[in-house]
């Protein structure tokens, strides 16, 4: 079922080669016109991501809520969510956190998911446009699914990577922005960063998992610039043979 897994992330060119890190932080932060309009779209990955917890405080739950938050990248999903319990990273882009002022909020941070202890437990497994990025993503999801306490959810948001909404998007905008900046073609960057189509995603997720509710930004998964996964119980064979 999982032949493509691991996935070979195409190389880049090297004149995008010498600007990618520093494109990458902008394109997080939103400091050109196109990435500022995309961040605005982005918020509501965001506010499903955290729907679960928005509204609570430390003082109305029954005990600390525990989150792992995969691939953190600037820390800005603490702008959606209340501080419930200790709070997990993976991050392997350092740069992306290095001098936050926000990483007091972080109890772990880890490079890789495989560096979890097996013993670790979360409520809650966190994803905000990074399953589109990971080449191993079965991997990962496994052992999500092994990391989650029973009743805890996997709440993933992408974008609709592989549907003309999404293409027609970013080559409209953040694409042109890229060619007249740097002059260079954005689709080679695209297709080294979003190795999974949202439906390979959707794919994956519905194997590890026996409940699986989905959510567009459009009318449906095909016209649609992103969609919101909520992922419960876990079939834990499935993840302990990956």
């Amino acid at each position: 079922m999982f032949d493509q897994f691991p996935k070979t992330r195409p190389p880049l060119p090297e004149a995008i080669q010498a600007i990618y890190a520093a494109h990458y932080k902008v394109n997080r932060e939103g400091e050109t016109a196109a990435t500022s309009v995309a961040q605005r779209m982005e918020r509501w990955l965001h506010r499903k991501v955290a729907a679960d917890v928005v509204g609570q405080t430390s003082q109305n739950v029954d005990q600390e809520i525990a989150t792992l938050e995969v691939g953190a990248g600037t820390l800005n999903q603490f702008a959606y969510e209340p501080e419930l319990g200790p709070y997990d990273i993976i991050e392997p882009f350092t740069e992306l956190i290095e001098g936050s002022a926000l990483l007091p909020r972080v109890r772990n941070t880890f490079a890789d998911i495989s560096e979890i202890p097996s013993d670790t437990r979360y409520d809650r497994i966190t994803a905000i446009a990074v399953f589109e990025h990971i080449c191993n993503l079965p991997e990962v999801v496994a052992k999500a699914g092994l990391l989650l306490k029973p009743g805890g959810t996997l709440r993933v948001a992408i974008p609709s990577e592989g549907t003309i909404l999404w293409t027609l998007g970013w080559k409209l905008t953040t694409g042109i922005e890229f060619r007249l900046k740097h002059g260079q073609d954005y689709g080679k960057l695209m297709r080294h960063e979003h190795v999974n189509t949202a439906q390979e995603i959707e794919t994956v997720l519905r194997h590890f998992f026996e409940n699986v509710k989905c959510q567009t930004f459009g009318p449906c998964r095909a016209l649609s610039f992103y969609q919101y996964f909520e992922c419960s119980n876990p079939i834990l064979d499935r993840c302990c043979e990956r």
